[in-house]
């Protein structure tokens, strides 16, 4: 009996998490300044369930680094698209709380890429600090951090979907993805 080949999910779950980023972060750098509503959208289908999906796939395949991290951030966009819609009140200070603790977390599962790829390790570098940028800026009703966060962010989106579709590009033709070596061997 021979094993049935699966397919790489973690291309799927950077895609939405790059997608989904790179939309809202446009806002929070203020380079977009209407139409924010499309992100609601994006952060139920793309950024949340695509990802949830993905941290399935990661655990049947035996990748708890995926799992977790899948998991927690198509839960953060699901946490985005619930908070949107105003069902329920939030204050700003409960917004900046959550994104700094997301930061945190985004902190501890950078040092889980340095024996992974220059890819994902730029991704969660710039990622945990986006939400450090986001979280004060909320906090302290800081425009200026806010717009930074967004700039970060847009560069967190594009080191996600590059090291997302350089797995795609790369399985698609037979060769090992461009993304770099592991910073620890």
């Amino acid at each position: 009996m021979t094993e049935e080949k699966r397919a790489n999910a973690a291309p799927l779950g950077l895609s939405g998490f790059a997608l989904t980023t790179l939309v809202l972060s446009l806002y929070n750098a203020g380079i977009i300044t209407s139409g924010a509503g499309t992100v609601i959208g994006l952060a139920a289908f793309y950024g949340g369930l695509a990802q949830l999906l993905a941290s399935i796939l990661e655990w049947r395949a035996g990748n708890t680094f995926g799992l977790v991290a899948f998991f927690t951030y198509g839960a953060f966009w699901e946490w985005y698209f619930i908070s949107s819609l105003g069902i329920i009140p939030i204050t700003s200070i409960g917004v900046g709380i959550t994104l700094i603790a997301f930061g945190i977390f985004t902190l501890a599962m950078w040092f889980g890429t340095l024996k992974t790829n220059i890819g994902l390790f730029t991704t969660f570098l710039l990622l945990w600090i986006t939400f450090f940028l986001l979280g004060a800026g909320a906090m302290t009703s800081n425009t200026t951090l806010t717009h930074a966060g967004g700039y970060v962010g847009i560069l967190t989106a594009i080191a996600a979907w590059y090291t997302g579709l350089a797995t795609v590009v790369a399985e698609s033709l037979g060769t090992k993805p461009p993304v770099g070596r592991a910073i620890i061997k």
